[in-house]
């Protein structure tokens, strides 16, 4: 039977035979009808639905030349269609590439994890995971990726290279990073890698400590600056990591107003040894055998007086 509505338009509708040319007239009706019907774009409003739950999300670029996207932001996650999330995340890394972006950053909370698959179809991996969310990344730049990976805590160091000869000391503007990797005969290679000048440890200067640091995933960092002595002295830097690099007075350097609060103090204290003697700023190195069989330990301090490391 008819719905109401329809039976109230269509004569002989509410019972007895209807006439022939009335009879023919409601057929066409209920044919067109039905055509519209099947005509509609039922599959629309789904894919609208979709697009408006994507309009509160937002790319936040970092300072090292990525970009971070947090589904968290999503106005209605619920009403996203997975394949509707994939084509906006097609389209947006191919922007990001256009504009020259390193990395992209996507941060997916535990409740939304079903679009997780449509990220690891465009090259998307994890690189970490908490209690309420997962942490995906894609690298875009040349070559292997240089992302960090995930800390418990970070380790740094930079290598203060001082020419005793000249009293100057190399000076190099990063691009994109604030610290290297490991300690000791690290720092000789990062220093190398980065400038081209070669160089060999002598000391730890100073060692920079804080907790919670949004540069390493909230995680404890530590900065150790070595002092390191140089052996060659012509500058080749790398330009994907250094702006720029150059021997500077050591002095100026102490000096200058327009380096960051560690290079400054870092320098002030290099200049107090060049001047008074590194014997009053170093702490140096010794190595000596594990508990473990053919494993070593380096252990770093104060130098101590002959008389009293020869003591048995």
């Amino acid at each position: 039977m008819l719905p109401a509505s329809c039976r109230r338009a269509v004569p002989g509708a509410e019972g007895g035979p209807a006439p022939g040319a009335a009879a023919s007239r409601r057929a066409a009706w209920l044919g067109s009808a039905l055509r519209s019907a099947m005509a509609r774009p039922w599959r629309a409003l789904p894919r609208a639905r979709s697009w408006g739950a994507l309009a509160g999300l937002r790319a936040r670029p970092d300072k090292f030349g990525g970009v971070s996207v947090d589904l968290a932001e999503l106005r209605r996650p619920l009403r996203l269609e997975r394949a509707a999330f994939g084509r906006w995340l097609r389209g947006a890394v191919a922007r990001w590439r256009e504009e020259g972006r390193v990395a992209v950053w996507l941060r997916v909370p535990i409740l939304q994890s079903g679009f997780v698959a449509a990220a690891a179809s465009q090259g998307f991996a994890f690189h970490h995971a908490e209690q309420g969310s997962s942490t995906l990344t894609l690298w875009l730049g040349e070559g292997p990726s240089r992302l960090p990976v995930y800390a418990t805590h970070q380790l740094g160091v930079a290598g203060a290279v001082l020419d005793e000869s000249t009293g100057k000391v190399l000076v190099v503007q990063d691009r994109n990073r604030d610290c290297s990797f490991h300690l000791g005969d690290t720092a000789v290679r990062e220093v190398f890698e980065e400038t081209g000048i070669k160089s060999e440890f002598k000391s730890i200067l100073s060692v920079r400590q804080q907790h919670e640091h949004p540069g390493a995933f909230g995680k404890s960092d530590m900065y150790i600056i070595c002092r390191l002595e140089p052996s060659s002295f012509d500058i080749s830097f790398c330009q994907q990591e250094c702006l720029r690099c150059e021997w500077m007075a050591l002095d100026e350097v102490a000096r200058t107003k327009q380096a960051t609060p560690i290079t400054s103090n870092v320098a002030k204290l290099l200049l107090y040894g060049y001047r008074e003697g590194f014997d009053k700023i170093d702490i140096t190195m010794r190595e000596f055998p594990a508990v473990y069989p053919g494993l070593f330990y380096k252990l770093y301090h104060r130098e101590l007086p002959e008389s009293y490391r020869n003591i048995t």
